[in-house]
């Protein structure tokens, strides 16, 4: 997935309903990180979603593998470093619940709704690889 098909999404989803928010949900596998809870009626696909306005990301959220012996499987599948990721396991082991978390992007939100031309000044303190302080 990239921002030119989720923009091109926002201007197909607008012109068929008329809406510019949307969400999209069930995210192959893949496409997530490795701790994303896999679909129990369909394991290629996540219990995950991301909010789009206007084909612009600006909330993501999923549920999180909590079983210890799934959450190997799923770093193994993806190809990763069981050693360097062991730390995170074992703290599953403690007796993590069933849990999920969310992540909202408040200036990309203000962005959009004011059609700022770049996210930046939708930011109290914007940082990029060549600006790292006010």
């Amino acid at each position: 997935f990239n921002i030119i098909i989720f923009r091109s999404l926002g201007e197909l989803v607008a012109d068929k309903y008329g809406v510019d928010l949307y969400i999209l949900d069930r995210f192959p596998t893949g496409a997530r990180p490795f701790y994303t809870m896999p679909c129990a009626d369909n394991p290629g696909l996540t219990n995950s979603y991301d909010i789009f306005l206007r084909g612009e990301e600006i909330c993501s959220g999923a549920q999180r593998v909590h079983v210890p012996e799934m959450l190997e499987a799923r770093i193994k599948a993806q190809g990763l470093p069981l050693e360097s990721l062991q730390w995170y396991v074992d703290a599953m082991k403690y007796g993590t619940p069933p849990h999920a978390g969310a992540g909202l992007g408040l200036d990309r939100v203000v962005f959009l709704y004011l059609a700022l031309d770049n996210v930046r000044k939708a930011t109290m303190f914007p940082r990029d690889p060549n600006r790292l302080t006010p």
